[in-house]
């Protein structure tokens, strides 16, 4: 018969054990940073940012199997919603752009089309359009205007350097973060090898 030592020994060995086990998923299951290290550099020396960053011709993709008047008439509707697909013509890309302020914001209230993002007024026949959003683990602004008859026109992406400097942050407290949970996962495997080590000897001085 095991003393009440024992018992609660084994108890204690087997809810660290399980603690462990959760923790190694937690660890190994991190969330992944949204931006990179080092955005400027990345938007810098990457050759389709190099390329995107050029004003170039762009064009509306939503609604390609309609009529053009109902295809006008859908783009101007999303365009006022805050949202388009717009394609980069030269290199294919396409782009699901919102064209409201706040964006970075996690309630809906706060993320508005406004004339800033969407703007029907500075040039007839037109609308200018601003978005904002990461792409490719860096922070860009895209910027371009629409011929509403057309539906094609010119646009390109920017760095975003005041929105880069608030993910450096949010990634290196991140990175912190788990660094930190990486150290306290390590001392609580030192303490489970050494009730191992102390249950193994208790076990031997009893038999």
């Amino acid at each position: 018969m095991f003393s009440m030592n024992e018992v609660d020994s084994e108890s204690m060995l087997s809810v660290l054990t399980n603690t462990l086990s959760c923790e190694v998923g937690i660890i190994t299951h991190r969330k992944m940073p949204r931006v990179v290290p080092d955005q400027r550099s990345t938007f810098d020396n990457d050759e389709l940012f190099r390329r995107l960053s050029r004003e170039c011709e762009v064009k509306y993709t939503g609604f390609r199997d309609r009529p053009l008047e109902e295809r006008q008439l859908r783009f101007q509707t999303e365009c006022r919603e805050g949202h388009a697909d717009i394609a980069f013509v030269a290199t294919g890309t396409n782009l699901q752009l919102n064209f409201e302020s706040n964006a970075w914001s996690d309630k809906d209230e706060d993320r508005i089309p406004t004339r800033e993002y969407v703007d029907f007024e500075r040039e007839p026949g037109k609308v200018h359009l601003k978005s904002q959003f990461i792409m490719n683990g860096v922070c860009v602004i895209w910027r371009g205007w629409i011929d509403l008859h057309r539906l094609d026109g010119i646009g390109c992406i920017e760095f975003d350097s005041e929105r880069a400097e608030v993910e450096d942050q949010l990634y290196r407290q991140q990175i912190e973060q788990y660094n930190q949970r990486l150290r306290e996962f390590e001392e609580r495997q030192r303490q489970y090898r050494e009730q191992q080590d102390r249950r193994s000897h208790d076990e031997q001085e009893f038999y």
